[in-house]
């Protein structure tokens, strides 16, 4: 027991400690807009709600069609399929470092023969080829064959005298948490990606129908147009012109179907599977999100970001391998162990009690002098954690700038979309009006044809803004760190 304590008593090394990168209370965006030294961030005021990050992404998607897409994704994406093996990887070097601690075992079983000759005899192949081929004797002081048979079981124990192997473990551990935090990082990524891009789909799903909602009407302005031709009341000019606008919104249509066809393609490729047709029964205005929900404090804003724990972890994994090249500048105790038979003639060999043998050996390693190696390997690791824990805050204020930038971002969007709404209904009643004045002849072609052109603007820009807002709220919930639990 008094062993055991001055062994661990002699580690070298810094234990981790998390850093203090904060001096001050910093500034924050609200929801208002407004920046505030509050700690606070409320979307909500909801009792007993929860931290949005904590929300199952099933439950906060609310779509069945996107959360069966995403399930498939999670099993069959190749990037997460490399990622478990890489997760595989990090187990089994763990593992190693486990087992550095118990003492290596080998066995060397075999038979041997020795030959030996004389120093002072200089001809001595000469000789041995004579007596091969009965040329001659070779005195037996100067040639002598000898036949051996051994068999030993083989161990070596390093004293972790200064904590060398547990520093080794520790970084093997830190490393492999930082795979575990990267699978969950790439997981959140999936969701995230496979979630836009079904957005983007319903998007295009939605501009293809209002595509064609306008050039049936273009279509049909066209037509009356023609009649007004036929009965002299227009020039040729008039019908050429509505032409014209007739075949650049039938042209929108074969380009926004070629649009969701990438994007198909692109979801299937995030699938895991080769392309093939996806079947979207959702519709837009349909996607609704879980909205009883607070974002929490900062600390708890970026507690879950995988992100983060992934900067951490490699700075763990940094203060350890420093605390391994440390202990090697220290000596080092390797003891030596054999047990085994050991016999010039196989009847001897199988005596145990004739041909035994044990051997128990000490070694300790000083290094002297390497050419600076140690010294130099040890001041490079300590700069290598101090970079770490720079990277380690940079990814802390990255991830506090990422979640204010995704709440202004929604923020601003939901005004945005509120000016669309109210467009949309002037563009819409501007339409209707222009094809009765049109009709009745108090409004000309290009009258119409502006309308027309600012109330398909409009539509395509009400449907662009609601998916902006969607891959928003989203992405508002990826930069929590949501969607790996």
């Amino acid at each position: 027991m008094l062993v055991g304590t001055a062994v661990v008593g002699c580690k070298v090394g810094n234990p981790y400690k998390r850093p203090v990168l904060y001096t001050g209370t910093p500034t924050y965006y609200t929801p208002g807009g407004v920046p505030t030294d509050t700690l606070l961030l409320v979307t909500q005021e909801v009792k007993d709600s929860m931290l949005l990050s904590e929300i199952p992404w099933g439950e906060y998607l609310q779509d069945t069609v996107l959360v069966g897409l995403i399930e498939e994704a999670l099993v069959n994406n190749i990037d997460m399929q490399k990622a478990l093996q890489n997760l595989h990887i990090g187990m089994e070097s763990l593992e190693q470092s486990k087992a550095n601690f118990l003492p290596s075992v080998n066995s060397t079983p075999g038979g041997y023969r020795s030959d030996y000759y004389s120093e002072n005899y200089n001809n001595y192949g000469s000789n041995r080829a004579r007596k091969n081929h009965g040329e001659g004797a070779i005195p037996n002081s100067f040639y002598t064959e000898r036949l051996e048979y051994s068999s030993a079981l083989q161990a070596s124990w390093e004293a972790d005298i200064w904590g060398k192997l547990r520093w080794k473990k520790e970084a093997a551990r830190a490393q492999y948490m930082k795979s575990v935090a990267f699978k969950k990082a790439l997981q959140t990524a999936i969701i995230s990606e496979v979630a836009a891009t079904y957005y983007n789909l319903l998007m295009l799903k939605a501009q293809i129908a209002v595509a064609k909602q306008n050039f049936q009407l273009n279509d049909s302005t066209l037509n009356i147009v023609r009649l007004q031709y036929d009965a002299g009341e227009t020039t040729s000019l008039a019908v050429r012109q509505t032409q014209s606008r007739m075949l650049k919104s039938k042209t929108l249509i074969p380009e926004l179907q070629c649009a969701y066809a990438l994007e198909e393609n692109k979801l299937n490729q995030l699938l895991g599977r080769f392309p093939q047709p996806i079947v979207i029964t959702s519709e837009l205005d349909e996607v609704r999100f879980q909205d009883i929900y607070e974002t929490g404090v900062p600390l708890d804003l970026i507690k879950n970001r995988p992100d983060v724990a992934m900067a951490e972890y490699e700075l763990i994994r940094r203060n350890a391998k420093a605390g391994v090249a440390e202990a090697l500048t220290y000596p080092q105790l390797t003891i030596d162990a054999s047990l085994g038979l050991n016999s010039r003639t196989l009847d001897g060999f199988l005596n145990p009690v004739s041909s035994g043998f044990a051997i128990l050996n000490g070694a300790i390693f000083q290094p002297i002098f390497n050419n600076r190696k140690l010294k130099t390997n040890y001041r490079v690791a300590l700069s290598e954690k101090e970079i770490a824990q720079l990277d380690f805050k940079d990814t802390l204020i990255d991830a506090i700038g990422d979640v204010s930038g995704s709440l202004a971002t929604l923020d601003k969007l939901e005004e945005e979309y509120a000016i669309a709404q109210e467009r949309i209904q002037v563009t819409r009643q501007g339409l209707k009006d222009a094809g009765l004045l049109f009709k009745s002849g108090f409004a000309n072609y290009l009258e119409v044809i502006a309308a027309q052109t600012d109330a398909l603007e409009s539509e395509l820009n009400l449907i662009a803004i609601k998916k902006q807002i969607l891959i928003a709220n989203v992405e508002l919930y990826r930069s929590l760190g949501g969607g790996w639990q």
